[in-house]
């Protein structure tokens, strides 16, 4: 056989093994690659599944947790307004200035809205209960309050208001003392007299208050 032949032979034997080998080992190198980054993938998104099993059941255990506490607030909210008498010792089913149940009482006090006119008209009543003529102003601030209709932490706010009256001495004291046994708080900052006993003029200056109503926020969370 001819050398040259037989070199050839031998020449196309070699590259076809390392052509097998170089083939063998790429696909061992992506079988490998494969399954590194497979296993990388399968535990991250083991862990993933963990953190969301996680979060669902403390989402359930809280849910269980308020139903639970829903039922003693509903128990709580009946013992506090199904009373014979209300917080100002009058009749919970009546109509009179100081009925009504303990819920009602304590919204007029607080009330969660902010509403300047119905201020107005309750400050009127108050003066007009005493038998003094008088008017009542302040500021109607109710674009700005809007801001604060709900919150998921609502404070108390101040609504600062101005009386000034007319009456005799006696009608006066009737209605600072009205003011202080009012429903709703009102916090007297000054009070100035001028005249005398058969009339006097009384200026007083003061605030009340209201508190916005809780938001109840349902929010989600991404689990990262």
């Amino acid at each position: 056989m001819d050398p040259k032949n037989i070199f050839s032979t031998k020449r196309f034997q070699i590259n076809k093994a390392n052509a097998t080998m170089i083939a063998v080992l790429a696909a061992s190198t992506f079988i490998v690659v494969f399954t590194i980054v497979a296993g990388r993938a399968l535990l991250s998104q083991r862990s993933y599944q963990a953190r969301v099993i996680d979060k669902k059941e403390k989402a359930r255990d809280q849910l269980k947790k308020n139903i639970e506490e829903t039922k003693t607030l509903v128990t709580s909210y009946k013992s506090f307004t199904d009373r014979s008498e209300n917080v100002l010792g009058a009749n919970p089913a009546g109509q009179g200035e100081k009925d009504g149940d303990n819920a009602k009482i304590i919204l007029d006090a607080l009330p969660s809205k902010y509403d300047f006119p119905a201020l107005a008209t309750s400050m009127d009543k108050l003066m007009n209960q005493v038998g003094v003529k008088g008017t009542f102003s302040g500021t109607d601030d109710v674009v700005a309050q809007e801001t604060k209709a709900s919150s998921n932490n609502p404070q108390v706010v101040d609504i600062p208001v101005t009386i000034t009256a007319d009456g005799s001495l006696q009608s006066i004291k009737d209605l600072i003392n009205v003011f202080e046994k009012s429903i709703r708080p009102i916090q007297i900052n000054m009070i100035t007299f001028s005249g005398n006993d058969g009339k006097m003029n009384i200026n007083i200056t003061a605030k009340t208050y209201y508190q916005p109503k809780k938001a109840l926020t349902i929010t989600t969370e991404d689990v990262k």
